[in-house]
Parts: C-alpha cells; sequence; structure tokens
C-alpha cells in the first residue's frame, strides 16, 4: 500500500539555493517551492532556504550529494552531478562551504526522489527512518552552529541498501558515483585530526532479496574473531585510517533477517538516546575508539 502511494508521487527536476531574499523571489516567480527551514539556522549567516521543482515529462533527481572541501568535488562534476553554487554557510565565517549536488542518474541503483525533508533535532530522526526516509550524511550546517542540520529524501519505490564500500582518498570517486555509489558525506574521521578523510558508500536496489541485513563493527581483534565466527563479512577499509585510535571495521552480513533501509553516522549525543530508544538498530561501537573528543556511532533500519 505505502509502495503504491509512493509510486504515484511526482519526481522531483530541480534543486535550488537561495541565500538572498531577492534569490527567494526569483525562485518563487519559477515555480519553485521551499522548505520553510533555514539551513543556517543559529549559525548567525544568511537566511539559506531549499527550492524544488516539479516538472512534468521531465527528467527525475536519483541523487543528491554535498561537498563540503574542495578535493571532494572533482569526482562529482567528473560524474555529471550539477552543483548548485550557492553556499549553504553563506555568510559563516571559518565554517565549511557546503554545496548542493544533484544527479539525474540512469543506473539500476537509481531511484527518483519524491519528496524531501529537513531535520534540526535528534528527536525528530528516528520517526523518519523508520517511516523509509534515506537521511543524506552531511550536516549542513558543519562547522558553523551546535544545530546539526540534515536533508533527509523519499524515494519513488521502497529501496535498500544492497552494497556497502569505504575509500580514504580521492582517487576513485568519480568511479564510485558513475557505479552507482552514494557516498555519506561524513568523515568518519571527522574532528580527529586524522591524516586520512574516510567515507562510506553504498548502493541501493528495489530488491529485497538482494539488501543487507545486518551491520555490525569491531574495534579490536576479539570482536573481529567473533564477528567472522558468526558469518560477518568485513569492509576492507579502516574507518580510523590516519588516526591515533585504534582499527575501527564495518561488518555486514546477509542472510533471512530484516532488509536494510538506511545507515546513519551519528555525530550528535542527543541520537545516540534517540535512536536506540526508539527502536532503530544502534551500533554500541564508538568508530574514533582510541581519538578523545571525537565519539562517533551508527545506527541503521
Amino acid at each position: 500500500m505505502e509502495e503504491n502511494k509512493m509510486a504515484k508521487a511526482h519526481p522531483i527536476t530541480k534543486l535550488d539555493i537561495s541565500t538572498t531574499k531577492k534569490e527567494s523571489e526569483d525562485l518563487s516567480s519559477q515555480d519553485y517551492q521551499f522548505i520553510n527551514v533555514n539551513l543556517n539556522e543559529a549559525a548567525g549567516g544568511n537566511e539559506v532556504l531549499l527550492w524544488y521543482k516539479k516538472e512534468s515529462g521531465k527528467r527525475p533527481v536519483t541523487r543528491i550529494e554535498f561537498s563540503f572541501n574542495e578535493q571532494m568535488k572533482s569526482g562529482l562534476a567528473d560524474a555529471g552531478y550539477e552543483q548548485v553554487e550557492k553556499d549553504l554557510n553563506a555568510g559563516v565565517s571559518n565554517a565549511d562551504h557546503i554545496f548542493l549536488w544533484y544527479l539525474y542518474g540512469s543506473t539500476e541503483y537509481d531511484m527518483p526522489i519524491v519528496d524531501l525533508k529537513v531535520t534540526k533535532a535528534a528527536k525528530e530522526e528516528p520517526p523518519l527512518i523508520k517511516d523509509g526516509w534515506e537521511r543524506l550524511g552531511c550536516d549542513l550546517n558543519r562547522n558553523a552552529s551546535k544545530t546539526i542540520i540534515y536533508l533527509w529524501v523519499k524515494r519513488e519505490k521502497t529501496s535498500y541498501i544492497q552494497e556497502i564500500a569505504g575509500t580514504v582518498d580521492f582517487s576513485s570517486d568519480s568511479q564510485m558515483f558513475e557505479e552507482g555509489y552514494t557516498r555519506v558525506c561524513e568523515d568518519t574521521n571527522r574532528n580527529a585530526k586524522g591524516k586520512n578523510l574516510v567515507f562510506l558508500w553504498y548502493r541501493r536496489t528495489t530488491h529485497k532479496s538482494k539488501a543487507l541485513t545486518d551491520l555490525n563493527v569491531s574495534t579490536s581483534h576479539e570482536d573481529e574473531s567473533k564477528l567472522q565466527n558468526e558469518g560477518y563479512k568485513k569492509l576492507s577499509v579502516d574507518l580510523n585510517e590516519g588516526t591515533n585510535g585504534k582499527a575501527v571495521y564495518l561488518w555486514y552480513r546477509k542472510d533471512e533477517g530484516q532488509s536494510i533501509q538506511a545507515m546513519v553516522l551519528l555525530i550528535n549525543s542527543d541520537a545516540w538516546k534517540e535512536y536506540p530508544g526508539a527502536g532503530v538498530n544502534f551500533i554500541k561501537k564508538n568508530l574514533n575508539e582510541g581519538n578523545s573528543d571525537c565519539a562517533m556511532y551508527m545506527a541503521y533500519k
């Protein structure tokens, strides 16, 4: 019933950002709709709004990404993503310069996006992930404010995560995007002062039988032996690569369990309580184990 309802929704065909009143007026005159949440909430900069358009007969947007440094841009551009050239942290000094990118993808891993939501509090998140929404990984207030803001997408059909991967540099970005992967736009080494930016990636499928069913994390050799004996497979990338912390690995499994629709990295201590409290799978292993003041956890549904 839910999938049929989603299938009737019109896909999003265009995205834009306004950072001034004049830009908002221009987008409104072009029949864009906006989400009434300031993406610069509590940061002291310009009011930044996300706008979108749904046009009959036009190509649907299938993937949305963000960049928060220059190195993240080239892979997106090479893979055909379109950049909205307006800084989501406009007017904020000493903050990351964040840009939105979107793709009209045509791989088997691309599904049209039909709806968007923005959250700015941890308590808003679990109900969305339980309702089939997919949270994009970049904090849109990254290093600008303590208010953590995320963009969520709803797809035309129910979809699942069928593959995950990891990278420790930017050399393979364009290939990953071209092969249908979505990058989780949060460095698993955030605030750990590591030499590498480590990113997780995933590909989606509408086939429930192809989906991953379980995730786990190891922070010791004992953990690794236990997970291997339980039938998990290990992602080869150390999520703590380049830091002084312990080696941290993500493990996954496909069996007869519940199919995974979304996974999220949690940097907000409030979220560490909200997600397990709402019955969402919460992995109690710090992805920055051994590094102080930069704890990060993972949840999935």
